[in-house]
This record gives C-alpha cells, structure tokens and sequence, in this order.
C-alpha cells in the first residue's frame, strides 16, 4: 500500500532499525553512572549527540536531545523568551508556523506577552521585509520554519537571520521537515527539529541553542541535557535518530533529484487530469518530496476515505477533515483553496509506478466524490444578459464545506452577467473558499458582511 505521508511520519529507516535493536542491548544503563555500564551507555550518547551536531552544523555543546520535536520548540520559545525577558516581551512568528510554535505563541500572550504574526504571499512564502517590520525595540524572539510542513515552501531563513541578526534579535527556527535534506543555512540562533520527520523513531527531537544566545531554561531544572531537558534520555531511540539522520543525509542529494521529478510530474498532470483544482505552494523553492492541490466541489474527508480503499495513504488541510470545520491556518494564510485538499508528501524510495497509479485512480475518485455530492458537471457559465441589479441569494446555513461552493456554482449561470449573487453561510471555510472560487472562475468578490445569522458573501458575474 503506497504511504504518501511522510511530512507526518517518515517510515522507519532501516539504519534507524539497526541502531535501535542494537542499542537496546548496549545502551540501557544510566550514562551519567561511572560504572561500565554507564561508561557504555554515555560513549553510544556522546557518539549519538556528535553525529547529530555534525548533520546540523552546530558544536556538540550546543544540541540537547528531548523527548519530541513539539518538546523541542515549546521549550526553545520559553527559554529563549525567559532569558532575553529584559529586552522585552514581545514574539515574532510566521502565520504558517506549525501547531506545536502557535500554541507557544498563544500561551505566551495569554501570560502577557505581545505576538506577531507576519503575512505569507499565496505560495505560502514570508518575505524579509515582513519580519523587518514586525521587529520592535521589544521584541526578545522571532521565530520561522525553515520549510512548510503543508505544502513544502520553503523560507527565506538566511535572509530573515540576517535581518534579525542587525536587531540583535534571536531567530528560532523549527527545522522539523528540512533536517533531512540538509543543513538549514544562515545565522540561525536556535534550532528544533523532530527524529520521526527523517525516518528516526518518534520521541526524540532535538533542540540547539548557540554559543552567546540568552536562554533560561524553564520548569524544576535537571542535571540530564544541561538542564534544558528534563528525564532520563531513551537512549536507544537517540542512538536510532542520530544514525538515520546520517544515513538519510548520505542518500539525500540522489533521492531530492528521484522525488522532485516525481512530485513535478504530479504537479503538471494533476490539473490535467482532474478538473477545477488548484496546485498550491511555491512551483520552485518547495521540498524535494511535498506537492499539495486542493479539489472544487470536494469533501476531502470523503476523498481521503476513498483514496485509503484504493490503498493510497495521505494527509488534508481541508476543513472538512477537520472536527472543529475550520481550514488549515496555513492555507488560510495562503488565502488559497481549501476545500478537497490533498498533500501527497512521498518518502525515500517512493517507487515510480505508484505516483503512476495514483494518478490514474485519483481523477475516478475525484469525479465520484463531486457526483455524490451534486457538483456541477460543467467548468464553465454560460454568457448571459448584463443586469446590475440582479441579485439572487443562495442560503447555505447549516451547509458544510464544500456544499456553499457547490451551490453558488450550480446557480451563477442563472445570473445575468453584472448580476450579483449573495451566499449566505455559517460555515467557516466558505469565508477562504468562495473568494477561491472566485478566482478561479473569473468572477468578482465584492466581500463579505455580518448577518443575523452567518455571514453574507457577494460575487458579481463577469463572464
């Protein structure tokens, strides 16, 4: 069954195998003990955190393991924060960082602090002027990913380093789904990244901090990690993540050229073979393995079932995946399409004739899904007579994601062209999708107003 989620959870390298039943056996004594044992397991620890700093650039002393990626980053962001707390409180992040660096934003605010949210353009790319005025004479710590975990943009870390460098400004950066392609470049103050986004086991990630940045860390302190990280280190499971990191970088050049050409080809014939989508994220500055588009007139939970019973495994930012129905904050950000929304993220070894039958299977699929749910068959309006004044209102109260698309399609060829149209929604993706649709017909978005119940969304026909 071909898995096309590795942005969530690479497979478990063979080397990473190795190295942990391996070390099962060598490593389970405490390395902070002086007998042999100890001395065993503090040599596999050593050996461990030195691969690790090798692969990510940085001195031994500077890199600390902890218990997950998500660890890493809310303990980076506290420390950080706490240390340069006379400077000022105020935090600087992108608005497509992951969960794990929001939540830390969120309960930062929530203790007083001020957050920054700087803007992406529509592939999902910040640019450096963004960060440059966002600073602020009290601002202690900025924050970027170094590639979207969505849909593979990635970031101008360098530059935004260099920006923040001249403010004397620290900048964080979630490391998290680049690590195993190679080295983040620029000068970077702290780095967080997670083992099972390289192939690693979960539960370990890894957080550095530089020589020279202000950083206290947070909680009861321990003598483990130079007391940035708290409990007994799994050994084993370091050891793995150490090991498949340097394997996954030995193999990296090769596999990025194998799977670019892979997710190029997706890209290219996706919207060939399936109509009425939108290919989202950057065409150029993307990761090797990640290509994302997102369907019109498509449930993408439907899809995502669909698409499992053809044996093909992927992930969603579509809000009809979501319990909460709200999109992905990151292609709300984007300002893109959401709903029918797949991230196809291959793994190393991703073998050609699966993208192949993917791309067979998925156009049936997506076709079946948008019949059950009444789309309309036709990508395109009929020419009508020009009326100003027409209007006509479509109720979607009560209507899931994509049924307030689906409906306002099925009638702006009833409309006169310079007619308005009015969707009345309470679904919160229709405040992101609409205006998409919008776009990609053609038509014209007048914006959006409160009602006595939902919200009322505008469109003019223009063809």
């Amino acid at each position: 069954m071909p898995y096309f989620d590795a942005a969530s959870a690479a497979p478990l390298h063979p080397v990473a195998r190795q190295a942990l039943t391996a070390s099962l056996d060598e490593g389970w004594a405490d390395p902070a003990r002086l007998y042999r044992e100890g001395r065993r397991a503090r040599m596999l620890l050593d050996a461990a955190r030195e691969a690790a700093a090798e692969a990510v650039g940085c001195r031994t002393d500077e890199l600390v393991f902890t218990p997950s990626g998500t660890s890493a980053v809310h303990s980076g962001i506290a420390g950080a924060l706490a240390g340069r707390r006379r400077a000022g409180h105020h935090l600087i992040a992108s608005a497509v960082e992951h969960s794990s660096v929001l939540h830390a934003a969120e309960v930062h605010r929530a203790g007083g602090g001020s957050v920054t949210e700087v803007a992406v353009g529509r592939t999902g790319a910040v640019s450096p002027s963004g960060y440059a005025g966002a600073l602020r004479p009290d601002t202690a710590l900025a924050c970027l990913q170094s590639a979207n975990h969505e849909v593979g943009t990635v970031q101008p870390v360098a530059e935004v380093a260099e920006v923040c460098r001249a403010a004397g400004v620290p900048l964080l950066v979630d490391a998290a789904q680049s690590l195993g392609w190679g080295p983040v470049e620029g000068d970077w103050s702290l780095l967080a990244a997670s083992a099972h986004k390289w192939g690693g086991p979960a539960g370990v990630g890894l957080l550095v901090v530089r020589k020279g940045v202000r950083f206290a860390p947070q909680g009861p302190r321990d003598e483990r990690e130079s007391g940035r990280s708290a409990g007994f280190e799994n050994l084993p499971a370091i050891v793995a993540a150490a090991a498949s990191l340097r394997a996954v970088r030995a193999e990296a050049a090769e596999e990025a050229v194998r799977l670019r050409e892979l997710t190029e080809r997706i890209r290219a014939r996706v919207p060939e073979l399936v109509p009425d989508v939108e290919v989202v994220g950057d065409p150029e500055r993307r990761l090797p393995g990640i290509v994302t588009f997102s369907c019109l007139y498509v449930d993408g939970e439907t899809l995502l079932h669909e698409l499992d019973r053809a044996e093909f495994s992927v992930s969603s930012g579509s809000s009809c995946t979501s319990s909460t129905l709200t999109p992905s904050h990151v292609l709300k950000a984007m300002g893109v399409l959401s709903e029918g929304n797949l991230r196809v993220s291959l793994p190393p070894g991703t073998r050609e004739e699966d993208v192949e039958r993917f791309l067979t299977v998925l156009p049936e699929l997506v076709a079946g899904v948008r019949e059950k749910l009444g789309a309309p068959a036709s990508t395109g309006e009929a020419v009508g007579r020009r009326d100003e004044d027409a209007v006509l209102v479509v109720n979607a109260l009560g209507r899931r994601c994509p049924i307030p698309v689906i409906e306002l399609a099925k009638v702006i060829g009833d409309v006169p062209v310079g007619g308005t149209v009015r969707v009345l929604a309470d679904d919160e993706a229709a405040r992101l999708d609409i205006p998409a649709w919008c776009d990609m017909r053609g038509q014209q978005y007048l914006g959006e107003e409160p009602a006595p119940e939902g919200t009322t969304y505008t469109i003019r026909r223009l063809n």
